[in-house]
C-alpha cells in the first residue's frame, strides 16, 4: 500500500497525494557494466598476489695470484693487492705496462711496507700488502718525474729520495684525464702531464716544484 501525505495548497484547500511505492517487490539485476566492474574487482581481490623474483649472481672476486711472462721468458707471479690491480686492470693498461720486470730491484716490499712490480712501461704500487688494499699504476711523464729524485721539499737534488720514499709518498690514484691534463694524486701532492704541449707539473705539499725533467 503506498504511503498518503496530507497538506495544504496554495488556495488552502486540503488535498491528499499518494506517492509512488518506495521499494519494488523483486530484486532488479544489476547494469551490466557495474556488474561486470564488481565481478572484476572481486576476481582481483581473490587472486593471490604474485611476487617477482630477482634472479641475483655474484660477482667473482679477483685473483690474488696471477702469473705472467716477463722478460726472456720467466714466469714473475704477482700476489696480493698487485695481482688484484692487474687483473682488473683495463687492456689499455696491460698493453701500456708491457711485461713485468725481474729481479729483486724491481719488485719486492720496502722498508716501510709499500710493496710494487716494476713493469716495461710503468709500475704497480700498493701502501701495504693487506687484502683490500688498493694499488695504481703510474707510467710514462709522470712516472718520470715521480722517479726524479728530491729533497724533501720536492726539490730536484742528486742525493734525495724518489718514487714512494720520496717526498710525494706512494700513488693515490690511477692516471686520470682531467680537462685537457693527465693526473695522478700521491700522498702529499700530484703530478700533472699535458700531451698537447709536453709540460709537466709537479706539486708538493700544496707547492710547485721543478719537474727535473
Amino acid at each position: 500500500m503506498s504511503p498518503v501525505i496530507n497538506g495544504e495548497s496554495w488556495f488552502g484547500v486540503l488535498v491528499t497525494a499518494s506517492l509512488p511505492p518506495l521499494t519494488t517487490s523483486q530484486a532488479q539485476p544489476l547494469p551490466k557494466r557495474v556488474a561486470a566492474a564488481f565481478e572484476n574487482s572481486s576476481w582481483k581481490a581473490s587472486k593471490p598476489p604474485q611476487v617477482g623474483l630477482i634472479a641475483t649472481s655474484e660477482v667473482p672476486a679477483p685473483p690474488t695470484e696471477v702469473t705472467l711472462i716477463g722478460e726472456r721468458d720467466v714466469e714473475v707471479t704477482l700476489t696480493g693487492p698487485i695481482a688484484v690491480k692487474y687483473s682488473t686492470a683495463t687492456e689499455g693498461q696491460k698493453q701500456a705496462l708491457g711485461k713485468p720486470l725481474t729481479g729483486d730491484f724491481n719488485a719486492g716490499t720496502r722498508e716501510s711496507g709499500v710493496v710494487f712490480q716494476q713493469f716495461q712501461g710503468g709500475v704497480i704500487v700498493a701502501k701495504n700488502d693487506q687484502p683490500g688494499t688498493p694499488a695504481y699504476i703510474t707510467w710514462g711523464k709522470i712516472r718520470e718525474a715521480w722517479n726524479v729524485e728530491r729533497d724533501p721539499d720536492g726539490v730536484p737534488e742528486g742525493m734525495g729520495k724518489n718514487g714512494s720514499p720520496g717526498p710525494l709518498g706512494v700513488p693515490t690514484s690511477d692516471e686520470n684525464p682531467v680537462g685537457d691534463l693527465l693526473v695522478t694524486t700521491f700522498e702529499h701532492g700530484k703530478i700533472t702531464f699535458d700531451p698537447k704541449t709536453g709540460v709537466v707539473e709537479v706539486t708538493v705539499n700544496g707547492t710547485v716544484v721543478p719537474s727535473g725533467l
